[in-house]
């Protein structure tokens, strides 16, 4: 393999659903590094029985470190990620790409800007990780200087961060999931009420006794329950007793499981990455993905994206 291969380097299965409609824009085959993570080797079974465009796939823990080191070309799931910034720096990839990664977008385009530190959001961070943004900062806006940096996102960045990350010299490119769309068998029948389950009270940032009462209001007329793929076994037997929800395991992200909905869809989340991916991924089908504010014990509300 030469120094441009391209390799994609992931860690979730948005981001490897980023790499599927990547490969699928550019109809290039794309060999993985997929962490070892809950939902990821089910994401990519999903991805390669829809076609996706993948070479070899391989599993890792902790930094793949000859396969970076065999291709010039990364497509980077995690532009925060510690591990990133210590393989960048170290092997000074010729070409970088930035996927998405959940509602992080937005902030790594302002960290690419300099308009926020080189850190992710509300984690303090130290030790290695912060000893090494600097230089793989450094080496990200060497790059873009010399047209070899880009994002490929779903996300909409704003007019002001597009123009200037181009005048920086990175390459934007929007997709919609339209590949995502195009290969989705039949999505099962759920009915027409989807409450999106959260890892808020896996992180801290939420109260299990909080989300329960959330999840009562989300689905008060009844709903199914997909849950977040980092949900804990003791968050799912609180969902499960709350009357009207049934708890439907997937093991896959919403994205590929409603890909194929054949009928309108209320869907209901705690804000999320969801209001921006699934009015795309659903486009077309009369669907609505509403915001549902857990500071109400009364019907839901929040802002509504219209598919």
């Amino acid at each position: 393999m030469g120094r441009e291969d391209v390799l994609a380097w992931v860690e979730s299965p948005l981001q490897l659903v980023g790499a599927a409609e990547w490969a699928a824009a550019h109809s290039t085959t794309v060999p993985v590094a997929g962490r070892l993570t809950p939902q990821i080797s089910a994401t990519a079974d999903a991805l390669l029985a829809r076609g996706a465009r993948f070479g070899a796939l391989e599993p890792y823990l902790g930094i793949p470190w000859n396969l970076l080191a065999a291709h010039g070309h990364w497509l980077v799931g995690d532009g925060f990620s510690g591990q990133f910034r210590l393989a960048a720096a170290v092997l000074r990839p010729r070409r970088l790409t930035f996927l998405d990664d959940g509602a992080q977008a937005i902030a790594y385009a302002d960290t690419l800007l300099g308009r926020r530190p080189y850190a992710r959001p509300d984690i303090h961070e130290r030790g290695l990780t912060t000893l090494a943004a600097p230089f793989a900062a450094e080496l990200v806006h060497r790059r873009a200087g010399a047209r070899r940096a880009g994002i490929f996102t779903a996300f909409d960045l704003g007019a002001d961060r597009v123009d200037a990350l181009a005048d920086q010299g990175f390459d934007i490119g929007r997709h919609d999931f339209s590949w995502t769309r195009a290969t989705a068998p039949a999505a099962p029948e759920l009915g027409r009420r989807i409450v999106l389950g959260s890892a808020l009270p896996v992180d801290g940032r939420m109260m299990l006794l909080d989300y329960v009462r959330w999840v009562r209001t989300a689905g008060a007329d009844g709903a199914v329950y997909l849950p977040h793929r980092r949900e804990t076994a003791e968050q799912l037997n609180a969902v499960a007793s709350v009357p009207g929800i049934r708890v439907q395991q997937t093991g896959l992200p919403v994205e590929l499981v409603l890909a194929g909905a054949r009928e309108p869809l209320e869907v209901l989340t705690l804000p999320s990455s969801t209001t921006t991916t699934l009015p795309l991924v659903l486009a077309g089908t009369g669907a609505t993905v509403r915001t549902v504010l857990a500071t109400s014990s009364r019907a839901p509300r929040g802002n509504r994206a219209v598919a």
